[in-house]
């Protein structure tokens, strides 16, 4: 963010993935530990990153927002409604809140907390090591400003892009949200594979990281068709032919695409049940179900 000064940040829920942020907003200087407060809980985890951060943790919600210009909210789907409940109404009209809870909405978010000014991101698990790729998309109420501010939290996470169309967001938790998960699941497959042949399952597990690793940057740098870096090692009669027959007969691609589908699937209804108890909420708004 092109800024002359360090952002404001209020952290809403400091988990896994808002403590990645933490350390990559202090280490990329677009916050101050003074500037930073995160709320959680358990006093346990708050001393713990008060004190490997340096920054102020809260028990209350509530407490984190204080002079925050931007509020991230990193709580889990299950806690959202309650969460968004307790802050409701204290949000001024100059913040801006930046959601990463899987499946919540821009509606569900903006009902939910009565405030016009949000963001829904979703990154992914890569992020832990600055290393992640977050997709998100703002509310038509958020100003260029708040815009900057969402990137520079988000670059504190590796790299982003901005979407005008909302369901890209959903389309994203599927593909590269979820998608950690699906190379983990290869990874295990090739580690298991190369046990099978004889390998020591330490070295198996070295071989088959480093391969994907470069593999993985090998494409990013090229300007390649990856069917085309497929074809370029894939010899006539050889073993890389051999190996994709079969994972052509087993179906590889549609396994993948139905893996995605279905991950796509479960993403709409998570959002659906996150705004159907947002509007409970507001049938409800003491929440003691009367």
């Amino acid at each position: 963010m092109s800024t002359t000064r360090p952002m404001r940040v209020g952290i809403v829920g400091a988990g896994v993935m808002a403590e990645a942020m933490i350390a990559g907003l202090l280490a990329n200087h677009a916050v101050t530990p003074d500037l930073l407060a995160a709320s959680h809980p358990r006093r346990e985890r708050r001393e713990v990153l008060a004190e490997r951060h340096g920054i102020r943790s809260v028990e209350a919600n509530r407490d984190a927002l204080g002079d925050a210009e931007i509020v991230v909210l990193a709580v889990k789907p299950q806690m959202l409604a309650r969460v968004m409940r307790d802050l409701r109404g204290l949000l001024s009209p100059d913040q801006v809140v930046l959601s990463i809870v899987a499946g919540a909405t821009i509606r569900t978010l903006v009902d939910g907390l009565g405030h016009d000014a949000v963001i829904r991101a979703m990154p992914n698990t890569p992020s832990q090591i600055r290393r992640g790729m977050t997709v998100w998309s703002p509310s038509s109420a958020c100003t260029e400003h708040q815009r900057d501010m969402a990137r520079a939290a988000l670059r504190s996470l590796g790299e982003e892009r901005e979407v005008a169309d909302e369901s890209f967001v959903a389309m994203a938790t599927a593909l590269s949200g979820t998608g950690p998960t699906y190379l983990f699941a290869v990874m295990e497959a090739l580690i298991d594979a190369g046990v099978h042949l004889g390998f020591p399952r330490e070295l198996a597990h070295d071989l088959v990281v480093a391969t994907l690793v470069g593999s993985a940057e090998y494409a990013q740098q090229s300007d390649l068709h990856p069917a085309q870096l497929r074809n370029a090692v894939t010899s006539p009669g050889g073993t890389s032919a051999a190996a994709i027959y079969e994972l052509e007969k087993g179906r590889i691609r549609t396994v993948f695409s139905d893996a995605v589908w279905a991950a796509h699937r479960r993403t709409l209804e998570l959002g659906q049940r996150l705004e159907a108890e947002v509007d409970r909420s507001a049938g409800d708004p003491d929440g003691d179900g009367s």
